[in-house]
């Protein structure tokens, strides 16, 4: 590559990341497999990595919650393996004010126990740990240590892929509770650059005077380059409370 295609291909990327971040910061959904709150078993290649820069947002009638911007990263430290961080900069708005700071520390690690075949699925384990980190007087952390352990399976057909599963919340807290939620995706390669798909998922209520909740979203990964995605969701709830959720993203992989 020339010194001026290089140039012109860091000034592309340097666009696409000062418009995200730009567009993050708009008025948190759980965090999990971007852009959809399912997630799939497949873990990073060995010895490779993923950077996100990305933003979750949360719309509620009395609430907004989101990541402004929250960084992600992915790297496959064994064959099977992927070690897993999430450093979130938390935003709320509610009826008692505003509040933006650092917010809960997620770690993980994902581990794929059964590889794909043409008669299975693949499947995978990936525990996550929410460390409270934030503020939880401001609302910018949940104040206790979170546990998520989740299974989650993936089968290809070609260009089409499908993936979901199911796992448990271990939630201590003052009027919280513990919860379950499980979803389910599909998505079609429709292009080398675009793949577009949807999630149908269903939670039970992490509150003791909540209700469960169930929704949709659909989204997708526009690929500008071998390294370089965005990644996009778009949904709502249809049972439980009303709420508009989103989520935009850059990633990088090497």
């Amino acid at each position: 590559m020339t010194d001026l295609r290089k140039k012109r291909h860091m000034n592309g990327r340097l666009r696409v990341l000062l418009l995200l971040l730009f567009l993050m910061f708009l008025p948190e959904a759980g965090r999990s497999g971007p852009p959809f709150k399912t997630d799939d078993p497949q873990p990073v290649d060995f010895h490779h990595w993923e950077f996100y820069v990305a933003s979750e947002q949360s719309f509620a009638r009395e609430e907004t919650d989101a990541t402004l911007p929250h960084f992600e990263v992915n790297f496959g430290a064994f064959p099977n393996v992927q070690l897993h961080l999430v450093a979130p900069m938390g935003y709320i708005r509610s009826g008692s004010g505003n509040a933006y700071g650092y917010s809960d520390t997620e770690l993980g690690v994902k581990y794929r126990f059964l590889e794909e075949s043409d008669g299975s699925p693949q499947a995978g384990l990936f525990p996550l740990v929410e460390i409270p980190t934030g503020d939880a007087s401001r609302q910018l952390g949940q104040g206790s240590t979170q546990v998520y352990l989740p299974v989650w399976l993936q089968k290809s057909w070609g260009k089409f892929t499908t993936y979901g599963g199911a796992g448990y919340w271990y939630t201590p807290g003052a009027g919280r509770t513990n919860w379950m939620f499980a979803g389910w995706e599909a998505q079609y390669d429709f292009s080398e650059t675009l793949t577009a798909g949807g999630e149908l998922y269903y939670h039970t209520t992490d509150t003791r005077d909540g209700t469960p909740g169930a929704g949709f979203d659909l989204g997708g990964y526009i690929n500008l380059s071998e390294n370089d995605h965005i990644l996009i969701s778009l949904g709502r709830s249809f049972r439980g409370e009303n709420v508009v959720a989103g989520y935009l993203g850059f990633q990088y992989t090497i």
